[in-house]
């Protein structure tokens, strides 16, 4: 499975806020999008699953272009795990059920339903089945939209900050089961974020915004200060910790 990105641009109002956005993905891997505040990767996302409509350019998905389809079909192809999330007033089970809504044609099948229960095994939140989401700690509400959004059996998962607002246990308990998934399911995970060191852990590759542009796509191996000092405007140097690079600003 691939996710191609040829030549995407958006505009809000006449104002340029994606120019020529091309890219690709494998499946098993995940794709950090980075830049600074205001650079567009939300708007990126959005533009992906037509949440918003590029003014052009082309989504494909195996060769199927995601533009040119119902927003049903984008939805049973992408998942999506939006930066704010509605107050809503179900139970977890139900919360998750309803990412079979894409697929739903007359009412719930059992294939729905145990559906469902799959992806709240593979997140581990079977304890809170039954549990209200208001009586949800932050990072319990994150497990369960990326549960509801894997609930979609979709091929490309799209995530706008997953980790912001968590203390770093469950920053850490999070993007390790969105890595475990992409690499179990052959999933392609295209996600937003601002904590370089997070992208830096769990992330293949890295698609960097700058004055509405790419600016530069990279493997871990080709990040340098460079290219982060060009980004970020701050001067800063790769230091290994065991396993993991760490990003320290002089």
């Amino acid at each position: 499975m691939k996710l191609e990105v040829k030549d995407v641009q958006f505009a809000y109002n006449g104002r340029a806020v994606l120019s020529d956005v091309s890219f690709s993905l494998q499946s098993g891997k995940i794709m950090c999008v980075l830049g600074i505040n205001g650079a567009g990767k939300s708007t990126l996302l959005k533009c992906l699953n037509r949440i918003l409509e590029p003014r052009s350019g082309s989504v494909l998905v195996n060769g199927e272009n995601l533009l040119a389809m119902s927003q049903d079909s984008v939805a049973r192809r992408m998942g999506y795990v939006p930066q704010r999330h509605p107050e809503i007033q179900l139970t977890v089970f139900e919360a998750v059920l309803m990412g079979r809504k894409p697929h739903i044609k007359w009412a719930l099948s059992e294939d729905d339903y145990a559906r469902a229960e799959r992806v709240i095994r593979q997140m581990g939140i079977e304890h809170l089945s039954m549990r209200p989401m208001g009586k949800l700690s932050g990072g319990e509400i994150q497990k369960v939209v990326v549960a509801r959004a894997l609930a979609q059996s979709p091929e490309i998962l799209l995530l706008d900050e997953p980790t912001s607002n968590l203390d770093l246990k469950s920053q850490l308990e999070v993007m390790g089961l969105i890595r475990s998934i992409v690499e179990k399911e052959g999933l392609s995970a295209v996600v937003a974020v601002h904590d370089l060191n997070m992208a830096l852990r769990f992330a293949d590759e890295f698609l960097f915004l700058k004055d509405h542009r790419i600016h530069a796509v990279a493997s871990r191996q080709e990040i340098t200060p460079e290219v982060l000092q060009q980004v970020y405007g701050v001067d800063v140097e790769l230091v290994n910790v065991g396993e993991n690079t760490i990003v320290s600003p002089l």
